[in-house]
């Protein structure tokens, strides 16, 4: 009988690329206070990708605690430009505002995602993945909101590169999974290995 998997996020897109890769899987959201621990990180001196990797360590032990005969799935990501941090914009002001900060620029989308059983972390992949975005008219961000929506709220920078998000940039390089927020390919090898999936 193989594990029951987790995914302990309330991202809706790492949930769809599960599913769409037809990897059985349950959704618990954990209660991690993600600010309290970037806030640590920060004072401690941790670097960017570190904290990344530690925020989905952080959720994937929590749900594990409850549920540790499963693999729990735990990812995060942090966006770099220039060494300031983003996290996801608040309201359709913070999304203007983030956008107009990285129009024209290279910024770095640090992906980190980890499984847990039992409380040990045992696989992990961390990405770092350079992102141009072009230079964009007030008025293309004003038409990308109104069409997006709430959607760029969702996500750090504002914009989801599976819709009008590609529109944004100029280029982008590294894995277009994770990218949308999750290392799958690596991901499917691990249960594969561990016959979560078939052969």
């Amino acid at each position: 009988m193989t594990m029951p998997v987790i995914l302990a996020a309330a991202s809706t897109v790492r949930r769809r690329l599960l599913e769409n890769a037809g990897v059985p899987h349950e959704v618990m959201v954990s209660a991690v206070d993600e600010d309290a621990v970037k806030q640590a990180c920060r004072r401690d001196g941790t670097s960017v990708g570190d904290t990344a990797l530690r925020l989905a360590v952080a959720k994937a032990q929590a749900v594990s605690e409850d549920r540790p005969d499963c693999l729990v799935i735990g990812a995060d990501q942090i966006l770099e430009c220039e060494g300031r941090w983003f996290d996801k914009p608040v309201g359709r002001d913070g999304a203007a505002a983030h956008l107009r900060d990285l129009q024209g620029r290279t910024h770095h989308l640090i992906t980190a995602a980890v499984v847990v059983e039992a409380g040990l972390t045992v696989w992990q992949r961390r990405e770092t993945l350079p992102m141009t975005m072009r230079v964009l008219s007030d008025e293309f961000i004003d038409r990308y909101l109104d069409d997006v929506g709430e959607a760029a709220c969702q996500s750090v920078g504002a914009y989801q590169l599976e819709g009008l998000g590609a529109q944004l940039f100029q280029r982008t390089a590294g894995d277009f999974f994770s990218i949308l927020g999750l290392p799958l390919l690596p991901l499917l090898e691990f249960l594969r290995q561990r016959e979560v999936l078939g052969q």
